[in-house]
């Protein structure tokens, strides 16, 4: 049976698919592969747009361990077994008036995907998803259950936080909660050049911004979300739908079309796309302004690199795109994250600026890839590991300060690389 992922960038036939459904089941699937000497790679929704998922043996899936194992309400913790939907999180937590603390813009992954990948939302103060991993339970290469906690095996935490499926199998997690509360959100049509030129104030004065710029205009598309207790002041039902089914889903597509059909059109189309992407002012509960549907296909490229690098940045790519005469018809995005301490994360040790290039599914994204690539890595950037780049282990060696360590822990438990594929040899060397 072929396995795709989300943006059809990646297929493989697994030689064996595995869907456990209790703790002892992925121990014993570990156990039977390592023996005969095979791999297994776990898999979540399959919304990485890389490789981390693609099994070159035998798959795991951990859709059978979902839902909430226990809340620490004095501490504000809650473990999740780990193939838990983070759009399943907010139910399970709302009777205990819990929230997670920072969300992406898509949350169809599980989390075991999500902190395995590095995923990460938006805001200065907000670290990434892996980042409030205070404990986790994993099955490793020799088919062990390992805890390990801030009092159990600390030191392997940081690994755990961003692990690749390379340590082991995540099957549950212990996550750093907040106390649930709203988001009120102004999205606006700004200009390019006073978004930029105000960058770094922007990010440091409100919760949660990131732009949306359209390649070929002026014009950016900005959110900016502040965190409050109430009063909601909802989108009302047919507004909600409009924003999420007919202009992001429908009308999206369609408009990919014709730019695809006639590229002169494109830059009409940006100008437009851009003027029509913000939803006005709303305040509705965290996890509903954080994520929206992601209907349209496409393939992404990301970079992390210091924050105040991302002006410049933009700028280069505009000035490449225009000299290329490459025009296209997914925006850029730009956000910011605060530093977190795991090894492989793009935001380890500093305050990230990111930068997203994305392209249509049905379009080869390799010229625009090929331009934006370059400009990135020459900004000090990190790749991220859920998202397309060329880089291998020499290149990350080098802009991972805790690549070693990460290696180091690897060694320790998956001796015998049971969770290796042709791309953990590409990105971690062997």
């Amino acid at each position: 049976m072929t396995w795709r992922n989300w943006a059809r960038s990646q297929s493989a036939d697994p030689r064996e698919v595995h869907a456990p459904v209790t703790v002892e089941d992925v121990r014993r699937v570990v156990e039977r592969v390592r023996e005969r000497g095979g791999s297994v790679r776990p898999v979540g929704s399959g919304h990485s747009f890389s490789g981390a998922a693609r099994p070159d043996d035998a798959q795991l899936t951990l859709d059978g361990l979902a839902g909430l194992l226990h809340v620490d309400q004095a501490r504000g913790r809650a473990t999740l077994l780990a193939g838990t939907k983070l759009h399943e999180v907010p139910a399970l937590l709302a009777p205990s008036g819990l929230a997670m603390e920072c969300l992406g813009d898509i949350d169809r992954q599980t989390l075991a995907g999500a902190i395995s990948t590095g995923t990460h939302g938006t805001g200065l103060r907000f670290p990434s998803i892996g980042a409030t991993v205070v404990a986790a339970t994993l099955v490793t290469g020799r088919g062990e259950l390992l805890r390990v906690s801030e009092t159990e095996r600390p030191e392997l935490l940081p690994a755990v936080r961003l692990g690749l499926g390379a340590l082991g199998v995540l099957v549950d997690v212990t996550l750093q909660c907040v106390p649930a509360f709203a988001l009120e959100a102004v999205e606006a049509t700004m200009r390019l050049d006073a978004v930029l030129d105000d960058w770094m104030g922007l990010n440091e004065r409100t919760d949660h911004f990131e732009l949306h710029w359209f390649a070929a205009t002026r014009l950016a598309a900005t959110k900016s979300n502040t965190r409050v207790a109430g009063p909601l002041r909802p989108r009302s039902t047919i507004g909600r739908f409009v924003d999420e089914r007919v202009l992001t889903d429908s009308g999206h597509r369609a408009v990919l079309t014709a730019a695809a059909l006639a590229p002169a059109l494109a830059p009409a189309v940006n100008e437009l796309s851009a003027r029509l992407m913000p939803r006005g002012s709303f305040t509705e509960p965290s996890h509903r302004v954080f994520a929206s549907p992601r209907a349209v296909r496409f393939r992404e490229l990301e970079y992390g690199m210091p924050v105040a690098a991302v002006p410049e940045a933009l700028r280069e790519i505009d000035r490449a795109l225009r000299r290329a005469d490459l025009v296209l018809t997914f925006p850029f995005e730009a956000r910011a994250s605060a530093a977190d301490d795991a090894h492989l994360s793009t935001a380890h040790g500093r305050a990230t600026g990111y930068i997203a290039a994305h392209r249509w599914w049905r379009e080869d994204p390799r010229p625009l890839f090929d331009i934006v690539e370059p400009i990135l890595l020459a900004h000090d950037g990190r790749p991220h590991w859920g998202k397309l780049h060329s880089l291998r282990a020499p290149e990350l060696a080098e802009r991972f300060p805790g690549f070693a360590a990460f290696l180091a822990a690897r060694d320790e438990l998956d001796p015998d690389r049971t969770f290796a594929s042709s791309w953990t040899r590409r990105v971690l060397g062997h």
